[in-house]
């Protein structure tokens, strides 16, 4: 994607799916008299042979600092606070339509978000609404009370020692597995809690001095408090050692290994899995699993028998506290926004409720608020015209795979193959979610999210033993992101990335095909990166590549993780190359065929300058200007280290300076630092 669907994220919705996770600021955007480059964006005191990203939005840096509410700020924000608004005014509709029939799309969405937005109510409930969760952990007295529990949370939208789902099998992808995957990290990673670097040492003591304010929050005292802390940390790194790595991870073979339910026990005695499965809410007999980690699940089982039921009943505690606290009163929301905004991310200030409650409204109940964003945003014409351009860069990755000269034919015929039965998603679902067994009320804005956590949990169970559901979306329709899915070989462009500076039908087309443009085309070769090339037209994870030719593209990859591993993006922390080597093969990938797509668009056409700017510079710093953006030391440092998206800059100077194309456009000449040289160029596609 720009924010690419891996197999090995899919069960956070793709880990990478964004390339930053913008909490945004009001803002105007106004299109109306921008149709081609923005040159007020430009900084032509820098040469663009030395750096491409600063030439082309220096100024725009310069004149946007990032708000204090922002761990970042860029274009994406820009649009999507222009999304945003459009989205406000569809809530406070139906939050006002107090006489909405009971169970109607706009009675949930206007009944959710009132419910978040009555922080009156909220402050006076407090903790109180979770009591009953609460009540359910102190009940415990055994191992089987825990992994019931632990069921339990994944049903409640709580954050527990891994996750149970239900997803296409990775090897036979016309029917649903169930799959296990690790979890249990507050942190959001192992490398948190075993890096020995002072800044991630740093974080780990502010994050137990949080989970201890928490503890004092919930009634503890101090000395209680920090004593459930350090356990909660105990623990919590026990599990870190033994998860799976993310650059690992990234291997879909690493993470498939299909075991009986028999198998599956005799390797994690302490687990009871007949109690799992039962709380899951599963509806079908489960005879095998999928899981991603064997060796965090021994790890699991013999943790069961190490730390006390205490003990972990004082971790259900924490991780129940830490994943409502956005939703519940305001000191538990501030504390969590203190350490996960402020330290994780550099943040000042938190966002205004009402965009934090529209974000919740998004995530829990999209398709119904994306029926209404797409009626005012994405008229069936514009879907029409992006479905156009979609094949017309279908075509140009067709064209550049018939002339490889690294590639042979017997891998061509297939490669061509699984690029013509590639499903194109456009704006929005033909079939949209039934919401119709969903409570929603203006009662208690925790027990909503609680329960459209259970929705959409019961749904994803109900899979099991059906018919694969081709028609699903994994991102809602107001999404300023796109995803290639290679379980189901399709490319998915959600309505909200379908607008103005990424497309707008009336713009000069250097905009459009180095903005919205490279994005298909990164999408589009998605399919065929490190990762995507391992599935086959049906989806299917199995070798069809020969030999010689994965030799020849493993030369060519190669070259890109060096590449990448040689920038140094904060202090001394260098991209990790292999960890966004997808990501990195794709931003080439996508900017090489919108750029030949682009100039076949040109044949027949006058090249007149605009603003001083040929077509192709005009492609080229549209291309950079998608990407203008600028982050927060602490929010570049998570990327840094987690994230499988190169920062910004980088996702300019990296594809750029592999490019002859962009050398002739601006007459750069040899030994300037975005002409790489020529034995060290990444040529793909």
């Amino acid at each position: 994607m720009i924010f690419n669907k891996t197999t090995a994220a899919r069960l956070a919705f793709m880990a990478g799916i964004s390339l930053f996770m913008f909490a945004l600021q009001d803002c105007k955007m106004d299109n109306k008299n921008i149709k081609t480059v923005n040159v007020s964006f430009m900084d032509t005191t820098v040469n663009p042979g030395v750096d491409f990203f600063d030439y082309a939005n220096g100024n725009w840096i310069k004149n946007n600092p990032i708000p204090a509410a922002e761990s970042a700020w860029g274009s994406f924000n820009e649009l999507d606070n222009k999304n945003k608004t459009i989205l406000r005014k569809i809530l406070e509709d139906a939050a006002a339509n107090t006489s909405a029939a009971k169970g109607s799309n706009t009675q949930k969405i206007g009944d959710y978000y009132f419910s978040g937005m009555d922080s009156a109510s909220i402050e006076k409930l407090g903790i109180a609404p979770l009591k009953g969760e609460f009540d359910k952990i102190d009940a415990i007295t055994d191992k089987a009370g825990i992994i019931a529990n632990m069921a339990h949370f994944s049903r409640i939208g709580a954050s527990a020692l891994f996750s149970f789902y239900i997803e296409p099998d990775d090897k036979i992808s016309t029917q649903y597995a169930a799959k296990l995957n690790q979890g249990g990290l507050s942190l959001g990673g192992r490398e948190y809690y075993l890096n020995q670097d002072d800044r991630n040492k740093n974080i780990r003591e502010k994050y137990v001095a949080y989970i201890s304010k928490m503890f004092t929050l919930m009634g503890d005292d101090q000395a209680k408090a920090d004593a459930s802390a350090k356990t909660i940390m105990t623990i919590e790194t026990s599990l870190a050692t033994k998860s799976m790595g993310r650059v690992q991870m990234r291997n879909p073979q690493a993470i498939y290994h299909k075991m009986s339910v028999d198998d599956l026990i005799q390797a994690t005695p302490s687990i009871d899995w007949e109690v799992y499965l039962k709380n899951t809410g599963i509806n079908s007999k489960v005879r095998e699993v999928i899981v991603a980690q064997p060796d965090f699940f021994a790890a699991v089982s013999k943790l069961l028998d190490s730390v006390s039921i205490a003990d972990w009943k004082t971790y259900m505690r924490w991780h129940l506290i830490n994943s409502m606290a956005s939703a519940l009163s305001s000191n538990y929301e501030v504390a969590h926004f203190d350490f996960y905004g402020k330290v994780l991310s550099g943040v000042k200030e938190q966002q205004p409720r009402w965009k934090r409650i529209l974000q919740s409204t998004d995530g829990n109940l999209g398709e119904i608020l994306g029926q209404e964003y797409v009626k005012v945003a994405f008229p069936p014409e514009a879907k029409e015209k992006a479905l156009a351009m979609v094949k017309n860069l279908q075509a140009e990755l067709k064209e550049r795979i018939e002339a490889l000269t690294w590639m042979g034919p017997a891998t061509k015929t297939k490669a061509l193959e699984k690029l013509s039965t590639m499903m194109i998603k456009i704006g929005y679902p033909d079939k949209w979610i039934d919401y119709s067994s969903l409570n929603i009320d203006r009662g208690s804005f925790v027990l909503n999210e609680m329960r459209a956590s259970e929705f959409e949990h019961q749904r994803n169970m109900d899979k099991f033993g059906k018919p694969i559901d081709r028609t699903e979306w994994d991102m809602t329709p107001p999404t300023i992101n796109a995803y290639y899915n290679p379980v189901m070989n399709e490319i998915v462009f959600p309505a909200g990335i379908l607008q103005y500076p990424f497309f707008d039908a009336n713009a000069d087309d250097a905009l459009n095909y180095g903005g919205i443009g490279a994005v298909i085309g990164h999408e589009m070769t998605h399919g065929f990166d490190d990762e995507g090339r391992q599935y086959d037209a049906q989806g299917n994870l199995k070798a069809w590549w020969t030999p010689e030719d994965s030799a020849n593209y493993a030369k060519r990859i190669q070259i890109v993780v060096d590449q990448f591993n040689g920038y140094v993006a904060l202090d001394t922390i260098h991209i990790n190359g292999k960890l966004t080597l997808g990501e990195n093969i794709a931003d080439l990938g996508g900017i090489t065929v919108a750029y030949y797509a682009y100039e076949k668009s040109l044949e027949g056409k006058s090249k007149d300058k605009i603003d001083g700017f040929t077509p192709e510079q005009r492609f080229f710093i549209a291309f950079a200007q998608l990407w203008r953006g600028q982050m927060r030391p602490e929010a570049l440092a998570r990327q840094l280290l987690t994230n499988p998206h190169s920062p910004s800059k980088y996702r300019v100077l990296g594809p750029l300076s592999n490019m002859p194309e962009f050398q002739q456009a601006f007459s750069l000449k040899d030994g300037v630092p975005m002409v790489r040289p020529e034995d060290k160029r990444a040529r793909i596609w």
